[in-house]
C-alpha cells in the first residue's frame, strides 16, 4: 500500500512538473505571432472561420521551423532552406484556401512574409 502512494505521488508530481508555464513561452510567442500574421492575411483573404482556425494552426506549425533555419544558417543556404519551407507551407495553404484565396495569398506572401537578402 505503501509503494501505491509513493507511485501515486510520484506521478502527480512528474504531470504537475509538465505543464509548467515557464516552459511553454515560446509556444506563446508562436501563438501570438501566428495570430497577426493570421488577422494580416484574413484582412485581405476573407477567410471563413474554419479556415482561419486551419490557417493559423498551420502558420503556428511553420514559424518555428523557419526561427531555426534563421538561426542556424547563414548566407544561400539559409535562403535557399527558408524558400524550400516557404514552398511546403504554400503547398500545405492550398488545401486550406480556395483557388482565388490561395493566389492572392501568393501575392500577399511574398510582401507580408519576404524571404531575405543575402548578405556580402
Amino acid at each position: 500500500m505503501k509503494k501505491l502512494i509513493v507511485l501515486i505521488t510520484l506521478l502527480i508530481g512528474v504531470t504537475a512538473f509538465s505543464q509548467d508555464p515557464f516552459l511553454q513561452k515560446d509556444s506563446d510567442n508562436y501563438e501570438m505571432r501566428a495570430d497577426a500574421l493570421t488577422e494580416t492575411y484574413n484582412a485581405e483573404l476573407a477567410l471563413s472561420s474554419k479556415q482561419e482556425l486551419l490557417f493559423k494552426k498551420k502558420v503556428e506549425e511553420f514559424l518555428p521551423r523557419y526561427d531555426a533555419i534563421r538561426k542556424n544558417h547563414e548566407g544561400r543556404d539559409k535562403l535557399n532552406r527558408i524558400q524550400s519551407l516557404g514552398e511546403e507551407e504554400s503547398a500545405e495553404m492550398r488545401n486550406i484556401l480556395t483557388q482565388p484565396q490561395f493566389d492572392l495569398y501568393v501575392k500577399m506572401k511574398a510582401k507580408i512574409q519576404p524571404i531575405g537578402k543575402v548578405d556580402k
